[in-house]
This record gives structure tokens, C-alpha cells and sequence, in this order.
């Protein structure tokens, strides 16, 4: 070799055998563990030369076979492999010529040593620790060619309903399981949950839902799913406990499986192997995950930020990430909220500052905040402000009393002594010496604030004295329903205050960036986002120098197969939303959304006629009944020509002797529908009823 500092393995071999060759024999010594020394006497001599030459071979042949040296689960050193058979196959002969025995040994041993200590070799890591038996398994990415399976089902359209799928020969784990909220468009639904058909058509593979945290598009489905796939759910401490509160409220509490998990912890499932890593977010005890499989690890970083001064627990675990990403990462996929904004979200401290400045230039006033109710964050330092300027504090909203609530009890929360009281109390105390926490920040026609806004609140009324801090962003699609609280809140002469009242718990640009940095991932799959989003992460993965083809914009129900040497869509499954309104669960589509979308926009004309049975004679009308058309005492015109017209098609099917009910149906509403477009251009719902007498 050039290099004068690295082993020549010929040279280590020609050093022992010089070595052997002065020593003729002797009384060699093994240690114990104690290291006490114990007399081992060989019983036989060797027989000649030539055998111990025999083992020098051996020795060299190895040697020779081993210049690249390669660290390997269960197996030695370089180093200790010529050491262990030095000893063994060697030096255990006799020669009472030579009284001095253990120092030649111990001095053999030791120029052996230091000859070996001139080559670098990889250092063997510890075994002892379940995170290294992790990361040893992520090094066996290349002995596995099958590849890993990654299905998400919900979350790639829309922020909101989080659920992805991860795939390994026969176990399935499900991460979060989310719901999203309705929109303008989806009249009368209350919630939307994901299609989980893929799911219980492989039930017997679905291991478990992992989940990040407790927020509800990441949380919010569990209810209505875990009635169809009872399998066993983990989470962090917090997150456990909201989901519990949740079930309770469905009744499925006593039948569910929840685990909660620390930081740190590593989860088993089949071949796929999960550890909790601790982040920061808009709500405690948020995790990202790292999924080792056989094929590669992959990084799930769920939703974060960047805090170093965290208001609650410590700062996210960056070490450990780096680590992850050192022992080499395949995948990250990663959140894509703010990957539209340019540089650092701010710390959660800054709007404890803006608190304090708010509280102190208004103490003459009442104070309401509306803001997330997850963000327990948030409320502390609320509670803070108003305890440091001797404020009461209500909390209102169903949502906050609960979360607040859960979060007390496990100590995310510290409310000093006597500073909460209950909504009943307010009247006993000053306007000036009151704080009211409430919902509502997203305009939501029900929460808290929305009705105080409109004076229907039962026990809190609004007034010119009142300031009211909006502790939040609206959320896309929620503008307009804030605009409108907003516009409420300021008839009444509230004071609105908005400026610098709220950070978002999401990674912006910047700390996208430091987590590409961190992992080195050699793939990327941008997830948590509208499609402009996810597009915007991508570029950011691309000046990183994720390689532009390892890049994948999925949609919901794709299925992406990864492994070292493959990264593509290779099917799609069923997917999609389901609506929930009231207590049916999916008994509303498509079909009736756009039926209720007609009638609120053109209303819908009811056609009722009376035919004698077996002849088909008319009896009585055809009447007609309109609701949100027209105003029919004002129209009397139009409804008795649109009366003619259904009665002209009405004989016309009869005497050409149709007697098939839904053929003269479909009849009499199309003459209906062309008479009604020619003359209004509308086209409501119509809808003809057919008694038989």
C-alpha cells in the first residue's frame, strides 16, 4: 500500500510468524473476567514444525482474503479475529526453557496490537441498546429487494384527513387518521372522513394506527373508523388522552386499544420497525417517526417546526434525526403547510410577548382571545398574561373546555391557583378583571365566539368595551366565514387586534430545508397539502439535491413502491371521502350533495296527479307545488301555463296508451323543464308524484 500508516496484511503475517519463532514454547496465561491470572498448562506438545507453520497459513490466507474489512452484525474485527486464533491454534505450547512465559506473551500481544492499530477499521457499535439493533437493521436495505409499499389515503388534496398506509410483505401500519372539514359545497355535512376500503379489504394485514399527534385532521376519524377495524392505536401521552375523550364520547372507550408511547421507543410490527422522535408543533407531545424496514428507512417528519425555546417540554430532537439521516435514509416524507413561505416560523414565545403588551395597554377592558383549541400552547401563555395582570380567566367553547380540560389534568398545563373560574362567575367580577378564552377562531357558525358575534350566545354578550384578540390564521377556505364574524364583532364596536397575535406551529422554507439537511434523504415524497404546496416543497427538495425523478406527487389512492433501486406508481386503490351529517356515516354522495346544491339554487316544483286504477283515467290534477322557485301568488301567471303544459303532456302519454309510470314521469317532467328554461331560465328540481286511486 502507499500509504505507510495502513497494515500490510503480508507484513502482519511475516511480524507473527517472526514473532513464534522466538518464542519456543511457554506456560501461557488466560484471564477471567476479574482479570486474575490462571495457570494453563497444554497436556500435549506440538507434534512438529510443520503443523504450527500449518496454522501461519491459515492465518495469512484469511488475512489475505480480508484487506477490505467489513463491520458485520455478530461477526469480529479484523483486529480480534488474528488476535483470537493467534492465541488459540498458536501459543498454547510448553517450553520450561523459558521461565519468563506471561511477559513474552503479554509483549507478543502487544506488538500484535499495535501492529494491527496502524490500519483505521470501522469501530463495531454497541449492541446493547434497542436504537442500535435499529440502525444495523436500516444497513440491511440492500440484502432485501422486496419493496416497501407506501399508500396514502387521504391528506395529498386538501389540509386536512391525514391517513397514510406503509406496506411490508404482510403487516400494514397506518399512520394518523384525520378528518377534514366541510366546504362551502357540502351542504348539510358535518365532517369528512377518509375511504378506508383498501383497509378492511386487507384487514388481517393492519397491524396498528400510529399517530403523530392530537390534532383533529389527524385524530378526528378514529371514532368512526376504529367501529370498523378494531386494531390497537399508539400515541404520545397527550395525544392518547384526547383520543380516549373522544371515544368516550362515541362509546367506544372500553372496547379500544390505546398505547402510549414514549420518545424514543421502538415499535415492532412484522418486519418494519417504528421510533418515536421528538418535534415541536402547535400542540405537545408531537412526534415524527422513523420506519426501518428491511428495505431502507423511511422518515415520517408529521407536522412541526423549528422551536428552540419551546413553550412546554424541550426543543425537537435534531441529534437524533441527524443520526437517522447519517446511517442513511430512503425516504422523508415530509409536511408542506407553509412550504410557500420564505424563512423561519417564530418561536411560540413571541406571541406570549405581544400577551403582555396587548394586556397592558387595555386594562381598563375586557379581553377575549379566540384561538385554536388544541393549542395548549397558546392558552398557557394566555393564562400567564391575565394571572400576571390579575385577570380571571373563563374558558368557553365545548372543544376548549375538553382539551384544556385532558391537558390540566396531565400537567401540559399550569393555572396557577384561583385564576380559572366557571362562565357563571363572570358576573361577580369586573369586565376589566376578566379574560375570556373561547372557539371560534375560524369562523366556525357555531362555535363561541361566532355566537356572541351574533347576539345569540346565552351568557356572553359583546360590547363597545371589549377587545377581542384573534389568536389565529384562517385556515384556507375559512376566509370568508371569518370576514363575517369580524364584520359582526366590529357593528357591536369591539376592538379587534390581529397583528402579531399568532405563529403557526408549521414549517416554513428554511427549517423544510434544515430536516432535507438533517436526513439526506434519496428520496422525497411532499405530503400534508394542497397540490400548490406539496409542488413548492418539491422545488425545495430539488435545491437540495434530491435528484428531480425521486421526487413523487402522488394523489390520494396511489400506490408508490420504494426500494434502493425502484421509485414508482405501480397501482391505485380505492379511495376517497365519506361524508358524515348528523349520525349517518356515508349514506350521503355525491348524488344528493348535487341535489342539494339544486334546490338551494333553483328550489323545486312538485307535480301531483290522481289515475284511476287499471284505466288509467285522470281523477284529479295535475297540481302543482312550488317551494323556492317562485312565489306563486306573485307568478300566478307562469304556474297556470306551466299547469297547462304538464296537463297537455299528461293526455298525450295517455292516449298514445303509456301506462309505464316512470316513462310518463320522465315525460312530464321534461315538457315541464323546457317550458320553465324557455321562460326563466332556471331549472329546478321537479318532481312528479302519481297517486293510484
Amino acid at each position: 500500500m502507499s500509504n505507510n500508516t495502513e497494515l500490510n496484511p503480508l507484513k502482519a503475517i511475516q511480524k507473527i510468524k517472526e514473532l513464534n519463532q522466538s518464542l519456543t514454547g511457554s506456560k501461557l496465561y488466560n484471564y477471567n473476567k476479574k482479570g486474575k491470572g490462571e495457570k494453563v498448562v497444554n497436556k500435549e506438545k506440538l507434534q512438529n514444525e510443520k503443523v504450527q507453520n500449518k496454522n501461519v497459513k491459515t492465518v495469512e490466507n484469511e488475512v489475505k482474503s480480508k484487506k477490505t474489512v467489513k463491520v458485520e452484525k455478530n461477526k469480529p474485527t479484523q483486529k480480534t479475529e488474528i488476535k483470537k486464533r493467534v492465541k488459540t491454534e498458536n501459543f498454547k505450547t510448553e517450553n520450561p526453557k523459558t521461565e519468563n512465559s506471561k511477559t513474552e506473551n503479554f509483549n507478543l500481544e502487544k506488538q500484535i496490537t499495535n501492529i494491527l492499530n496502524t490500519k483505521e477499521t470501522k469501530p463495531v457499535e454497541k449492541k446493547s441498546t434497542q436504537k442500535s439493533v435499529v440502525r444495523k437493521t436500516t444497513r440491511k436495505k440492500n440484502l432485501s429487494t422486496k419493496p416497501v409499499r407506501i399508500i396514502p389515503l387521504g391528506g395529498l388534496e386538501q389540509i386536512g384527513m391525514n391517513i397514510t398506509a406503509f406496506e411490508y410483505e404482510d403487516t400494514i401500519i397506518v399512520v394518523d387518521c384525520g378528518l377534514a372539514f366541510p366546504s362551502d359545497d357540502m351542504l348539510g355535512i358535518d365532517l369528512v372522513i377518509p375511504n378506508i376500503t383498501y383497509l378492511l379489504d386487507n384487514r388481517e394485514k393492519v397491524k396498528a394506527f400510529v399517530i403523530t399527534h392530537g390534532h383533529e385532521d389527524h385524530i378526528g376519524s378514529l371514532p368512526y373508523i376504529l367501529k370498523q377495524l378494531n386494531i390497537p392505536v399508539y400515541g404520545t401521552r397527550l395525544t392518547i388522552a384526547l383520543i380516549e375523550k373522544k371515544l368516550k364520547e362515541h362509546g367506544i372507550d372500553k372496547t379500544s386499544k390505546l398505547n402510549v408511547v414514549k420518545y424514543g421507543d421502538v415499535l415492532k410490527f412484522g418486519e418494519m420497525n417504528i421510533e418515536y422522535i421528538k418535534t415541536n408543533h402547535s400542540i405537545a407531545d408531537a412526534a415524527a417517526l422513523a420506519i426501518f424496514t428491511p428495505t431502507g428507512t423511511i422518515f415520517h417528519t408529521g407536522d412541526f417546526k423549528i422551536d428552540y425555546t419551546p413553550v412546554f417540554g424541550e426543543s425537537a430532537d435534531l441529534q437524533r434525526m441527524a443520526e437517522i439521516g447519517k446511517s442513511g435514509c430512503m425516504l422523508m416524507l415530509c409536511e408542506s403547510t407553509n412550504a410557500t413561505k420564505p424563512g423561519f416560523t417564530m418561536s411560540e414565545r413571541s406571541v406570549g410577548k405581544t400577551f403582555d403588551t396587548v394586556f397592558s395597554e387595555h386594562q381598563n377592558a375586557r379581553i377575549l382571545v379566540a384561538t385554536f383549541a388544541s393549542n395548549v400552547d397558546r392558552v398557557q401563555q394566555i393564562i400567564n398574561s391575565a394571572h400576571k395582570f390579575g385577570r380571571k380567566v373563563v374558558v368557553e367553547g365545548r372543544s376548549m373546555v375538553n382539551v384544556i380540560g385532558v391537558a390540566g389534568e396531565l400537567g401540559y398545563l399550569s393555572i396557577p391557583e384561583g385564576t380559572l373560574i366557571d362562565v357563571d362567575s363572570l358576573k361577580n367580577y369586573p369586565p376589566e378583571k376578566t379574560v375570556i378564552i373561547t372557539t371560534g377562531s375560524q369562523g366556525e357558525s357555531m362555535a363561541a365566539l361566532s355566537r356572541m358575534a351574533s347576539s345569540i350566545h346565552k351568557k356572553v354578550s359583546i360590547t363597545p368595551e371589549d377587545v377581542v384578540i384573534m389568536s389565529s390564521t384562517p385556515i384556507p377556505g375559512n376566509e370568508k366565514a371569518v370576514a363575517k364574524v369580524l364584520n359582526e364583532l366590529s357593528m357591536k364596536g369591539a376592538e379587534i387586534i390581529m397583528q402579531d397575535t399568532h405563529v403557526s406551529g408549521h414549517a416554513c422554507q428554511e427549517e423544510i430545508k434544515l430536516m432535507y439537511s438533517l436526513l439526506k434523504p434519496k428520496y422525497s415524497l411532499p405530503i400534508h397539502g394542497e397540490y400548490r404546496h406539496r409542488r413548492a416543497q418539491k422545488s425545495i427538495a430539488e435545491a437540495m439535491g434530491v435528484a428531480k425523478e425521486n421526487i413523487a406527487m402522488l394523489s390520494s389512492g396511489d400506490v408508490l413502491e420504494v426500494s434502493d433501486n425502484k421509485f414508482e406508481v405501480v397501482d391505485r386503490v380505492e379511495a376517497g371521502t365519506i361524508f358524515v351529517d348528523g349520525l349517518g356515516v356515508g349514506d350521503v354522495g355525491n348524488i344528493v350533495l348535487r341535489d342539494r346544491q339544486n334546490l338551494s339554487q333553483n328550489g323545486i316544483i312538485i307535480i301531483a296527479m290522481s289515475l284511476e286504477r287499471g284505466t288509467n283515467n285522470v281523477l284529479s290534477g295535475p297540481d302543482i307545488v312550488s317551494r323556492g322557485f317562485v312565489y306563486v301568488r306573485e307568478s300566478s301567471e307562469l304556474m297556470e301555463a306551466a299547469k297547462a303544459v304538464v296537463s297537455s303532456a299528461l293526455y298525450d302519454c295517455l292516449d298514445s296508451r303509456i301506462t309505464d309510470w316512470a316513462k310518463l314521469k320522465n315525460i312530464v317532467r321534461d315538457a315541464l323543464s323546457d317550458f320553465l328554461w324557455k321562460r326563466t331560465k332556471r331549472n329546478p328540481v321537479i318532481l312528479p308524484i302519481i297517486m293510484e286511486v
